[in-house]
C-alpha cells in the first residue's frame, strides 16, 4: 500500500534522485525554464516553489536553508536578489507546468516548467 507517500521514486536510487532534482532546480532557478517529464516537473516543482519562499524570508537561515538544498552559489544569490524581489506579493504557485507533446523514443509525456512572469530572453542582432 502506498498511504501518505509524498513523493515519486523515479525508479532511482535516493542518491541519484535527490542529486538529479536538485541539478534540475537549479536549471531552473537559472534558466527559468525547462523540457523536462512530466513527473520530474511535479518534484522539481516542489523544490522550486521552496527555494523561492526562503528567498523572500531573507534572513540568514533561510539563506542557509537554501544554500544546503541548491548546493549553488549563482542559483541561491539569484533567487534571494532577484527572485524573491519579483515574486514578493505573490503568495505561492511560482512556476507553471505547460505539458507538451510526448517524446518520440518512448512515448513518455513530456512538460514545459517554467517560472511565472518569466522574462523573455532579449533577441540578438544576430538572430535577425
Amino acid at each position: 500500500m502506498r498511504h501518505r507517500v509524498g513523493h515519486r521514486k523515479l525508479r532511482r536510487p535516493t542518491s541519484h534522485r535527490l542529486a538529479m532534482l536538485r541539478n534540475l532546480t537549479v536549471s531552473l532557478l537559472i534558466h527559468e525554464g525547462l523540457h523536462i517529464s512530466v513527473a520530474k516537473a511535479k518534484e522539481v516543482r516542489r523544490l522550486a516553489e521552496k527555494a523561492i519562499t526562503w528567498g523572500k524570508r531573507g534572513d540568514l537561515h533561510a539563506r542557509r536553508l537554501a544554500f544546503s538544498a541548491l548546493r549553488s552559489k549563482t542559483a541561491t544569490t539569484k533567487v534571494f536578489s532577484e527572485l524573491a524581489k519579483r515574486y514578493s506579493t505573490r503568495p505561492g504557485g511560482y512556476t507553471r507546468i505547460l505539458k507538451i507533446d510526448h517524446r518520440q523514443g518512448d512515448n513518455s509525456p513530456q512538460a514545459l516548467l517554467e517560472l511565472v512572469d518569466r522574462t523573455p530572453p532579449a533577441k540578438s542582432d544576430q538572430a535577425e
